[in-house]
């Protein structure tokens, strides 16, 4: 009780208001239903792995990720209801509404009213989602070509977008009620994609203190804004546990194949609590027979466990280990004002990550009524006709000896993107399946050209280059022993796709030429 007065005293200055504030979380501790107190207080689950580094690190990433390719997920939830139509920093919503130098925060009060009456969880109510169609989006991602799906189960605002016992902060019991999570895990599977649910819940604690000076102060909604507390507190124990209990109960309920985990896991929940979700979800996986993978955003962590992301960026070289890109058409949530990244670029940077060994995991966000931007669909289904042409070339594929050649270098972990130049049809990526390589030209080679970085150690008599979706092309090998390759005049009309371009490369035995060593 006196740790409690002391957090007090940092943010509220009037002693009955003290007095009413410690009541209300008393009240809120009492009256927290007891199935949600016995998920918390759970231990962690038995199975093969322990909640240790050396433990866990003996836990293996799945080939169906590395088969995959290209997943999205969708940034969408009450957010989106006060950000879409409002002034730069809308994506942030929950916390800029209530931070005073901020114009969200003049913004939420000239459309909603005061935060000390109307704050985050009256904005929830305003989220019904009329025209969410979970089949729609699944149908589109699918033909979009992604492989895995799924939504972000929860962001920083602590809302649960599945039927939760654990917070009464959920979809189910307000805004759409309806089971956002389970819907769209039986839409994706539906249409044979693999599953994945991310978390983002960790930052709570720090995304909603702005609010204690508002309609938080009392404490009774804790279990959307956290305990009332100072800048600078550590995070409490239940908490965690909160956290912990709402992550492993979507694994339970929808068992997605993947879960992953934005910045927050390492900046607020600390290693304890971080060995406990790997172990329970490793271990949960195992009893079912299940290959499963974390991804996080932490070198620190990687070293021992889980699948290493970069937000907007990527790794600059060929690395040996399976990673993630995580990016978007445009912002996180939609917000109507935003530019778009163009098509032609999100192709270049697949083929890019895919050569370097990585994976893409690429946002959609959808509007508040819950229908996917027309300008999004356009994109998505741009890219799946060039992954109907060329998917070959990246599904199931694997890195070759080098990523790559050209003039054009990108990457350099995450928030990378932002310093990237345009990719040219003289930037080429390779991958390879079975005997073949790939060659992938990032715009269409008018005339003829090298492949500088491969050797051709040998060619048998079957040896040919196909262009995929055309056909066969001219080749040779020069003195240098490098293939050239010819491509045919086509008109743009007649090309088999736009954007890149795969070469396929059968019946050479390969090394690195000497000079791009």
């Amino acid at each position: 009780m006196k740790a409690l007065e002391d957090i007090l005293d940092r943010n509220i200055n009037s002693g009955i208001e003290k007095l009413v504030v410690m009541a209300g979380l008393l009240v809120a501790v009492l009256t927290a239903p007891a199935a949600e107190l016995q998920d918390l207080v759970g231990q962690t689950a038995q199975g093969p792995f322990k909640p240790d580094w050396p433990s866990l690190h003996a836990h293996q990433d799945p080939e169906w990720f590395r088969d995959a390719k290209f997943g999205i997920y969708t940034h969408w939830g009450p957010v989106t209801v006060g950000c879409e139509d409002a002034p730069q920093g809308g994506e942030w919503y929950g916390r800029e509404m209530y931070l005073t130098n901020k114009p969200i925060f003049t913004w939420h009060r000239q459309r909603f009213g005061d935060q000390h009456t109307f704050g985050y969880k009256d904005v929830i109510p305003r989220f019904t989602a009329p025209k969410f169609n979970p089949e729609k989006w699944a149908d589109l991602f699918a033909r979009a070509g992604a492989k895995f799906a799924g939504p972000v189960a929860v962001h920083h605002d602590n809302f649960a977008m599945w039927d939760s016992a654990v917070t009464p902060w959920n979809s189910m019991k307000m805004g759409p009620k309806r089971d956002i999570t389970g819907e769209l895990a039986k839409a994706y599977r539906a249409c044979g994609l693999r599953l994945i649910t991310t978390f983002h819940h960790g930052f709570a604690w720090r995304y909603y203190e702005p609010a204690f000076q508002f309609d938080a102060a009392n404490g009774r909604n804790f279990q959307l804004y956290t305990e009332p507390h100072g800048p600078n507190d550590p995070p409490s124990r239940r908490f965690q546990e909160q956290w912990l209990a709402m992550v492993m109960e979507v694994v339970r309920k929808y068992e997605p194949d993947m879960i992953w985990f934005d910045f927050e896991l390492n900046e607020v929940i600390t290693p304890e609590y971080q060995r406990r979700m790997f172990a329970d979800y490793y271990n949960w996986a195992a009893a079912q027979g299940k290959e499963s993978a974390v991804a996080h955003k932490f070198r620190e962590i990687h070293q021992y466990t889980g699948i290493l992301d970069f937000e907007r960026g990527r790794e600059d070289r060929l690395v040996p280990y399976p990673w993630l890109t995580d990016t978007a058409l445009g912002p996180w949530f939609n917000r109507k004002a935003d530019p778009y990244r163009s098509t032609e670029n999100l192709i270049h940077v697949l083929a890019d990550i895919v050569a370097k060994n990585g994976c893409l995991l690429l946002n959609v966000g959808p509007n508040a009524d819950g229908s996917i931007p027309e300008r999004a669909e356009k994109m998505l289904i741009e890219m799946g006709a060039w992954l109907k042409v060329n998917g070959e070339a990246i599904y199931g594929t694997r890195p070759w000896l080098v990523y790559g050649e050209g003039p054009t270098r990108s990457g350099g972990g995450g928030f990378s993107e932002g310093t990237d130049q345009a990719f040219n049809a003289q930037d080429i990526r390779f991958t390879t399946k079975g005997d073949a390589l790939y060659a992938i030209t990032l715009g269409w080679p008018e005339r003829e050209f090298t492949l500088h970085a491969v050797r051709a150690d040998s060619a048998g008599s079957d040896a040919q280059v196909e262009l995929l979706g055309h056909g066969p092309v001219p080749h040779r090998v020069n003195a240098e022993r490098q293939i050239v390759i010819d491509p045919p005049a086509l008109s743009v009309a007649q090309l088999p796709c736009l954007h890149a371009f795969s070469f396929k490369l059968t019946g050479f035995k390969t090394s690195v030429h000497p000079s791009a060593r």
